[in-house]
């Protein structure tokens, strides 16, 4: 994932509500979201290149998600595929002193109602708390203007005496109006390059979003999971 907004505990209904984009290039081979036939407890979409995913969620109301932490200024670590530990949290948690061989990522993780966040940079493992919150390629809440524009747009559209409007959340997910120039990051990108990655919906010919997400799992532990591939914008959806 390149973009996760999401409100942890703050709806009287809907005690999570997760809203995300998936960036990558369009050449790496991805399955929709589904229920894993080897790993039947887990439902998410599978990185067909390394095996592991970038979000899920199981039967046991598990959860995890994760980012790329971007900084090009730091030195680059070639370890292994990172969607590696969202299976591992899915399954059975991480053990945060064992990430240290793996390139820069941010990880939201663990049971819906004691999610976590972790990332290998700081590094730092902590509960998260409740409130908004949003996390893209660098650290949880920092304020980037995709951060900014996704998360003040899920507060806009949180009204606690309804359930989410799923259309909605996945409007603000379609986003494409990039940032201006003076607010762009300085993340080690060509400028050009920095442009196309500060919208929340990325459109470039061979990087950009390749599917948003909406989670809901409401006050009784019910989870409505909503995927939608882009291009095309075929929609794969789950309850239980």
């Amino acid at each position: 994932m390149c973009l996760i907004a999401l409100a942890y505990k703050v709806h009287p209904l809907y005690p999570l509500i997760v809203v995300a984009n998936r960036d990558e290039f369009r050449q790496r081979p991805a399955a929709p979201a589904a229920w894993w036939a080897d790993r039947p407890e887990i439902f998410a979409g599978r990185d067909l290149q390394a095996g592991g995913t970038w979000m899920g969620l199981t039967l046991s109301k598990r959860f995890a998600a994760i980012t790329n932490h971007r900084d090009l200024s730091r030195p680059q670590v070639q370890g292994p595929s990172r969607g590696r530990l969202v299976v591992q949290a899915l399954e059975q948690g991480i053990d945060p002193g064992a990430t240290g061989g793996y390139a820069g990522f941010n990880l939201i993780h663990g049971p819906i109602d004691a999610l976590r966040y972790h990332n290998n940079v700081q590094p730092a493992d902590m509960p998260l708390r409740p409130g908004f919150h949003g996390l893209s390629n660098a650290f949880l809440d920092t304020p980037g203007p995709k951060v900014r524009r996704a998360v003040q747009a899920l507060e806009d559209r949180n009204d606690p005496r309804s359930a989410p409007d799923v259309e909605a959340l996945f409007a603000l997910l379609n986003d494409a109006e990039p940032a201006p120039d003076n607010a762009l990051p300085r993340t080690g990108l060509p400028l050009e390059m920095e442009r196309l990655v500060s919208s929340v919906m990325i459109n470039g010919a061979d990087y950009g979003t390749r599917c948003s997400t909406v989670v809901l799992v409401d006050a009784a532990g019910h989870v409505h999971f909503s995927e939608r591939t882009w291009p095309g914008g075929v929609t794969v959806e789950a309850r239980w």
